[in-house]
């Protein structure tokens, strides 16, 4: 795979999963993130040694747009080319720090900034980047299940997933103008740092439950979007337990519950902090 990737969120997870991938094929990859995982640093410095100027890390803070834009200089400088391939894969899951229901922020969502305008402007860059160069590219962005239906515990998040699917259709027509290819995967639950090593998240969403995908599903899907013709531009694809889907644009039916109903016991369970603040606030209390 002679291509250049640049991910984002490359420092753990799923961003961490897809470099191993692409890495594995032979392409050069620019990892970005606030910093790296310890799994990620391992994979660094053994990529470093193993094949020298094939993979290099750069530190992003993916809500600064001059950070966004020094990693398509980086590339430039590293391997004279802009990056063939955008993964724009940094973001998080309604944290305290950035949720609708704690409401701990004076000045806007960093959610928002992370979850939509972060992978937005990434890929505005990307498209002025490939045009510049006179080459074709890709982009595919980590979205989520929450981006197809609503979650009352996790509204933030779901309206960043929702942002990011309508802004995918809305750039079908990129690749048959402008030869870049955007396309975005919505898996359902990933067994990723951003839940697992979340205890309070690990048990309100039930996150013991077992059919939670693995990071190399989800890279194994993204994989398909951005190199198999047959996933056009404005492709929105959902991966479950029971495996990968194109949605329809009109979405009318829903996906089949592949690992049955969630129980009362479990949606109790999520709903129980909202109910907390909820109770709270409620005048009267």
């Amino acid at each position: 795979m002679d291509k250049i990737v640049l991910i984002t969120g490359g420092g753990s997870g799923i961003g961490l999963q897809f470099a191993r991938l692409v890495h594995g094929q032979g392409a050069r990859v620019l990892l970005a993130d606030l910093k790296l995982s310890p799994p990620a640093e391992e994979f660094v410095n053994a990529g470093q040694l193993q094949s020298p100027g094939r993979i290099v890390f750069q530190p992003c803070d993916v809500r600064k747009w001059d950070d966004l834009q020094a990693l398509i200089r980086r590339s430039q400088d590293t391997w004279s080319e802009v990056p063939d391939i955008y993964i724009p894969a940094a973001g998080v899951f309604e944290p305290s720090w950035s949720s609708f229901w704690d409401d701990t922020e004076d000045s806007g969502y960093a959610s928002v900034e992370i979850n939509i305008n972060h992978p937005i402007k990434l890929t505005r860059l990307a498209v002025r980047a490939l045009l510049g160069a006179n080459k074709p590219g890709a982009v595919c962005i980590t979205a989520s299940q929450a981006g197809l239906a609503g979650t009352y515990t996790c509204p933030l998040y779901c309206a960043t997933k929702h942002a990011i699917v309508g802004f995918v259709r809305s750039m079908a027509h990129c690749e048959a103008l402008e030869g870049v290819k955007v396309t975005t995967v919505c898996p359902t639950s990933v067994r990723t740092p951003m839940l697992i090593d979340d205890s309070l998240k690990k048990e309100q969403y039930s996150v013991e439950r077992g059919f939670m995908l693995t990071p190399e599903e989800v890279a194994d899907a993204m994989f398909a979007l951005v190199t198999e013709e047959s996933y056009a531009g404005g492709t929105v694809m959902e991966l479950a337990a029971g495996g990968r889907r194109v949605v329809p644009e009109w979405q009318v039916a829903p996906p089949p519950e592949e690992y049955g109903p969630v129980s009362d016991e479990a949606k109790e369970r999520a709903l129980a902090p909202v109910l907390r603040i909820t109770k709270e606030e409620r005048g009267g209390a």
